[in-house]
């Protein structure tokens, strides 16, 4: 290590080129500028550290909001070098913060780094391009050297203001306001994603620690100031932390073997679910859209299974193997590969494409589950038993899902009758309303563009999906209604290409049955069209809470708060703030003024006359949605178990933490 340290130095800095871009076009470089894009600068400069620690040369990230709301992460790795970049002209340091494209990244081992995440090197150059200010300081030769910029210009050369014990690398970041929609981190954000990377990092400790004041308001109250990460058991650990609230079938099964291609550590776990949760990363670098690596997987998990199943007596002569689909029920795992040449597929890195990866764990993950199945025939037993129940259950599905869709069929062109359609065909421009219950769906068919707007009333509360196989959803009304009604089947036969409405709008009363029937949807939508979600096509509408009239003037209210600002403009004090004052001219004067204003509290959509539900909920001009997005999978499939799952202690455990936060509680 010590050799490495010494050959590691401006030699090993290459510049591909410059960095004008990217100020002027955030979005090609981090995706976007809201709240993801501003949780990518920390990601930049995070992996940087990680590829330190991947490399041998570094076993602590620290990552610090700090008072004032600045980000640093600060690591004991080798330290940027200092010394002048031969073609640049500049010190190594200020080529790699001020020049795209360059770092220790490119020239393979020789390089510094044998296994790195940063693919394309424009990491912490496009941070520095999108702070205000950006201040480096570098540990290295018992120095302490310190540079700062301003939106991506050093205001001075590089210089060394002390001396240093250790080595290694602080950046700290204060990003642009007029780049980013927020500044504002999110704690639960970057400790989610620290965590993810201690499990992958194994042996290598990562902490937070949160700074800011706790008056803040837009702070999570319930998250501690100071964590900090360490596992050793790697991936093994995280498969165990992914089922805690699950009902497993065996021991976390983990195999890490060294190959010449990479390294490839995988754990795997089977539990009682329906559902299953394949997590891949390549580099430490999650790729949601797998690649070769998952592919590789994958056909050693089905080959293996169907090969112990026949050898024991499981799958009999007349008997047809088990898919990959019936293998994979309730099974959660872990595959994390690195390699020295990844060859990721898209500018967000989402797929590997390295063709020798999915030999070789392919290879690899045969051979250790076939042992694994024949050391252990108790647990072999329970895993094959719950792929043949799968496949059992699949045919049902399946002639369950050719009924579904046969049946819509002859109802012509697949709509079922409670469906009010529009008239344009074009999927761009339709979109479908999911009401609840007859009474709302009568005001949304008046009130609506029937040109554009279709209408999907649901009677009573669909199947909760997360304790239910695709047969039994399959047999719920109002679940095969909306399958027919947005065209793109379910399960092996989906095709988002199909859908025939790209804006799917949730749209509940704002009570707790509402919010049930909502959440409700919501696990559907998750667990079964998950494309259509990250295709960007799932809202929930936003309908007002109250009405406020005086005289000829009327006002909607989505919010208490808007309520009580409303009131205050005309001059009206609120009903709460009414109650603590006790004098009796002032309460006097409050109700003469009150009597002047009506106040209507809308606790469901059926309140609303065709024409209010149009001009504060569907008229596109005005309507206020959200778009239902996934920000991390990994949380979101937590939460829907924890509140749609069997297990009762969890649940029982996340209302008791949370009940104080909850305001408006209808019961």
């Amino acid at each position: 290590m010590a050799d490495n340290k010494q050959n590691y130095s401006a030699e090993n800095i290459q510049v591909l080129e410059g960095l004008d871009p990217v100020r002027k076009r955030p979005g090609m470089y981090i995706g976007t500028t809201d709240v993801r894009g501003l949780h990518h600068l920390i990601w930049e400069v995070v992996d940087n550290s990680i590829d330190e620690a991947m490399a041998g040369h570094c076993d602590h990230v620290q990552v610090i909001i700090n008072p004032d709301g600045s980000m640093s992460v600060k690591d004991n790795g080798r330290g940027i070098p200092v010394d002048k970049h031969k073609t640049t002209g500049k010190s190594a340091l200020e080529t790699v913060l001020t020049v795209l494209h360059a770092g220790g990244k490119f020239g393979g081992e020789a390089s510094g780094y044998k296994v790195s995440g940063g693919l394309h090197g424009v990491g912490v150059s496009v941070v520095n391009a999108l702070s205000t200010k950006l201040v480096a300081h570098i540990r290295r030769e018992g120095k302490l050297y310190e540079q700062e910029y301003e939106m991506g210009v050093p205001k001075a050369e590089i210089k060394a203001i002390g001396d240093a014990s250790d080595t290694g690398t602080s950046i700290t970041f204060w990003p642009d306001a007029k780049i980013f929609e927020t500044t504002v981190f999110d704690a639960q954000t970057i400790l989610t994603r620290l965590r993810q990377q201690a499990y992958l990092t194994k042996g290598v400790t990562l902490s937070f620690e949160d700074h800011r004041s706790e008056q803040n308001e837009l702070l999570p109250k319930e998250v501690s100031r100071k964590y900090r990460f360490y596992f050793e058991g790697g991936v093994k650990s995280y498969v165990a932390h992914l089922n805690q609230n699950k009902d497993p079938l065996h021991e976390v099964m983990y195999v890490d073997k060294e190959l010449e291609e990479a390294k490839v550590e995988i754990a795997f776990q089977y539990t009682q679910a329906y559902n299953e949760n394949i997590i891949t990363f390549a580099n430490n670098i999650h790729t949601p859209e797998g690649g070769m690596h998952l592919t590789g997987f994958r056909s050693a998990l089905t080959r293996s299974v169907n090969a112990y199943a026949r050898s024991k007596g499981f799958l009999k002569d007349k008997d047809k193997n088990m898919t990959n689909e019936d293998v994979r029920e309730g099974l959660t795992a872990v595959v994390s590969v690195k390699l020295a040449e990844p060859q990721f597929e898209g500018q967000t890195k989402s797929k590997l494409g390295n063709p020798e990866i999915r030999g070789a764990v392919e290879t690899m993950f045969n051979e250790a589950l076939s042992e694994y199945l024949e050391e252990n025939p108790n647990e072999a037993k329970a895993i094959i038993g719950k792929g043949m129940l799968a496949a059992r259950a699949r045919l049902a599905s399946r002639a369950a899902r050719e009924t579904v869709l046969r049946k819509g069929a002859l109802e012509g062109m697949t709509l079922p009758g409670k469906l009010a359609d529009c008239s344009s065909r074009d999927p761009g421009k339709s979109e479908i309303y999911i009401v609840e219950g007859d009474s709302a769906g009568g005001s949304a068919k008046q009130g609506r563009d029937r040109h554009t707007q279709a209408i999907l009333p649901l009677r009573g509360k669909i199947l909760n999906v997360e304790q239910a196989r695709l047969d039994r959803m399959l047999a719920n009304n109002e679940i095969k209604a909306l399958i027919i009604a947005l065209g793109t089947g379910i399960g092996e036969t989906f095709d988002l290409e199909k859908i025939r409405y790209k804006r799917i709008v949730i749209m509940t009363d704002a009570d707790v049955d509402g919010a049930h029937i909502r959440t409700l949807l919501l696990t559907l939508f998750f667990r079964y069209f998950r494309s259509i979600i990250e295709a960007g096509y799932l809202f929930i509408a936003q309908p007002p809470l109250y009405k406020l009239s005086k005289g000829k003037t009327a006002e909607y209210a989505y919010t208490d708060a808007k309520k009580a600002s409303i009131l205050k403009e005309w001059g009206v004090v609120d009903q709460n703030e009414e109650e603590d004052q006790n004098e009796e001219e002032e309460e006097s004067a409050t109700k003469k003024k009150r009597s002047r204003v009506n106040i209507q509290r809308y606790k469901g959509l059926g309140e609303m006359n065709p024409d209010q539900l149009w001009e504060t909920t569907m008229d596109p001009e005005r309507r206020k949605m959200l778009r239902v997005s996934i920000e991390d999978a990994e949380r979101a499939d937590a939460i829907f178990e924890t509140l749609m799952g069997s297990e009762v202690p969890p649940r029982k455990k996340f209302i008791q933490t949370h009940a104080k936060s909850v305001k408006n509680l209808d019961i």
